[in-house]
């Protein structure tokens, strides 16, 4: 689009003479806020906390133009330049490797548009990015705003009490809890905390299947607060509430929205290599915002950070049902790739698999790459029927978790793509190829962290067979061994 700037505050313009795409601009008035101005409460409700672009506001844009004029409503330029170096303001990209440029109608010019983020709609040079600068509505809160009734384990206690604090004071603090340590309901009470204090607060994690999985308890735990959940193609998209859940991806709709920003599996893909989603979960969050990560897994440098005391963190060592995690086993196994060329399995990877068969003792045998895994799988077939074989791209992927989980499957064979997020009460776990670059400290940890997860079942068997022992291999490991000597320490293990 193309703007003149007239008594201060800008004016469309549909000819080039003394108008400028927005991103030409020196700077971008805001117009004083007229009380007496009648708002139309729809743009407030699809605008709060929100970077939109005009297509996405199924409103005139002439309404949109006197909202503005009468400061209700924000305007930003899509792409702004460093020199001549475009920068995307949604997505963060500056790599000019992922921009390029178009005859645009709607200003005439040759515009450069962002690549990196156009599967959520076309951010381009004269694109206006739409927010909301009105009041805010007011949230009317229950006399009981959290009704879960759980407890909470000594472990979980001292993190609730440092996440409440962290939230009050507006402050940063990690989380690093153990896998199974029961992460979400530590988070209760300091949600409660936000929303007492009409703070608006937003969970957020890399992948879908986590907020469909955390939309229900959280709706049970808070059952009278409206929680909007977040995701490629969800109904609650253009939801405002005081609660939400939502994937990284969805973060970067808005813009300085929340007052307190809780960030799930920090450590998980996509978030850890995609820095537009870093860069959407500071631009979500309003700058005084707490922040609360958690993780079981965190990188070296975080680790490091909370060795030296440059960063806040609680850990929680123990699950809740007092039992310690098991302790990985390595196993060598030769060079197995080449054996499976052959059709063949290493004579200890096939005892280990075969004894769980004959003890009708279920198994996740995770493996390094697709082709790998499916080479096995015909092998494996001859020793049972009940096995299956999962990854990223099998469409099949839910339904054969839920045979799983139903135990219509004894032995399901998988990439890392259930090192998280799953849970199956009474498993032993191995991995074929743990010497792969593919196994960091933190896949071998979270794959490890599948076993002995159920208070009715919490001891597992979790071997790493390898063709060689690597250094990711041992830090898993050492990581697991400490946690549990920790756990020890506080008293927090059955002895």
């Amino acid at each position: 689009m193309r703007f003149i700037i007239k008594n201060d505050m800008l004016i469309p313009s549909t000819t080039d003479k003394d108008s400028l795409p927005i991103s030409k601009l020196p700077s971008i008035p805001q117009p004083p806020l007229q009380p007496t101005f009648s708002f139309n409460p729809d743009l407030l409700q699809l605008l709060i906390g929100k970077q939109l672009l005009l297509e996405d506001i199924p409103i005139p844009f002439k309404e949109i133009q006197k909202h503005y004029e009468n400061g209700y409503i924000t305007y930003r330029k899509g792409i702004q330049y460093e020199g001549k170096r475009p920068v995307c303001a949604r997505c963060g990209n500056k790599d000019t490797h992922w921009f390029a440029t178009y005859p645009c109608s709607r200003c005439g010019e040759t515009c450069h548009y962002c690549r990196y983020c156009i599967m959520m709609g076309r951010i381009s040079a004269c694109t206006v990015l739409i927010g909301w600068s009105g009041p805010v509505p007011e949230t009317q809160l229950p006399a009981t705003i959290k009704q879960w009734k759980g407890a909470l384990s000594k472990g979980q206690q001292v993190a609730s009490d440092h996440v409440i604090e962290a939230i009050n004071q507006n402050q940063e603090h990690l989380v690093w809890a153990v896998c199974g340590a029961g992460k979400t309901e530590v988070l209760f009470a300091g949600i409660e905390a936000a929303l007492a204090a009409k703070k608006r607060i937003c969970i957020a994690t890399p992948r879908t299947d986590v907020v469909l999985e955390l939309t229900p308890r959280l709706k049970a735990a808070f059952p009278e607060i409206k929680v909007a959940s977040l995701y490629g193609g969800s109904e609650d998209r253009h939801l405002y509430a005081p609660l939400t859940i939502a994937t990284t991806h969805q973060l970067l709709r808005f813009y300085q929205a929340f007052d307190a920003l809780i960030l799930d599996e920090v450590d998980a893909f996509p978030y850890t290599v995609e820095e537009s989603l870093q860069h959407a979960a500071i631009q979500a969050r309003k700058p005084s915002a707490a922040m609360i990560y958690l993780t079981a897994t965190p990188n070296q440098k975080w680790q490091r950070e909370c060795r030296t005391g440059k960063r806040a963190f609680t850990t929680i060592p123990a699950r809740f049902h007092r039992h310690p995690l098991p302790v990985p086993e390595f196993e060598w196994c030769g060079n197995w790739q080449k054996q499976l060329q052959k059709n063949k399995l290493p004579p200890n990877v096939l005892r280990w698999i075969t004894a769980r068969i004959q003890a009708n003792k279920q198994a996740l045998v995770f493996f390094p790459h697709i082709p790998l895994m499916e080479k096995a799988l015909p092998i494996l077939r001859q020793y049972t029927s009940a096995i299956e074989a999962v990854h990223a791209e099998d469409p099949d992927r839910k339904e054969k978790v839920q045979r799983m989980r139903s135990k219509e499957i004894s032995l399901l064979l998988t990439t890392t793509i259930l090192e998280r997020g799953v849970t199956f009460p009474n498993i032993d776990v191995a991995v074929v190829g743990a010497e792969d670059a593919v196994f960091s400290e933190s896949a071998l940890v979270q794959i490890a962290g599948r076993a002995g997860r159920s208070k009715d079942h919490p001891e597992g068997v979790v071997t790493y067979f390898h063709y060689g022992k690597t250094e990711e291999m041992l830090k898993a490991r050492r990581q697991i061994v400490a946690m549990n000597r920790e756990g020890l320490k506080r008293d927090l293990l059955e002895k």
